[in-house]
């Protein structure tokens, strides 16, 4: 493949997450490679979807772990802190939740494949978008019913 190519993708990734940052109730995207589940990029409040131990929330919104600090417009988690472990351990979840899925579907029609899923809580929704390369997961608030 041609750099073109690669720019081009990576450059409709980074206008896809930008439009998507925008929209009302998204708290964090988090875009993870769709073969081994490691993370290429997160952004917005990754550090809130999944609750660590070592946290404490500063007036400035800036969540401080040791030494290290995870501010919500960073691109990723700080290394070796708990927000970081706390972002691998839900991308590992929803990389195996989302491989599980596609497995059901294979089994039920091996000429379907997976587009879509939601999965909703009392406090927010993952949407995953499962692409050739990617898994797009978009947490935002739930609405009230």
């Amino acid at each position: 493949m041609s750099d073109s190519i690669l720019s081009n993708g990576s450059d409709a990734l980074e206008e896809t997450l930008g439009r998507l940052s925008k929209k009302p109730g998204v708290k964090a995207t988090i875009v993870l490679d769709r073969v081994s589940g490691s993370i290429l990029k997160t952004s917005g409040q990754v550090a809130l979807i999944r609750k660590t131990n070592n946290t404490s929330m500063t007036s400035s919104g800036t969540q401080t772990v040791g030494s290290g600090s995870f501010s919500s417009n960073n691109e990723t988690a700080v290394p070796g802190s708990s927000l970081d472990q706390g972002v691998e351990e839900l991308a590992a979840m929803v990389w195996n939740f989302v491989s599980n899925a596609g497995d059901l579907v294979q089994e039920l029609d091996t000429e379907d494949e997976l587009k879509l899923l939601r999965l909703r809580t009392k406090k927010q929704e993952l949407v995953i978008v499962p692409d050739a390369k990617y898994l797009l997961i978009v947490v935002h608030d739930t609405p009230p019913a």
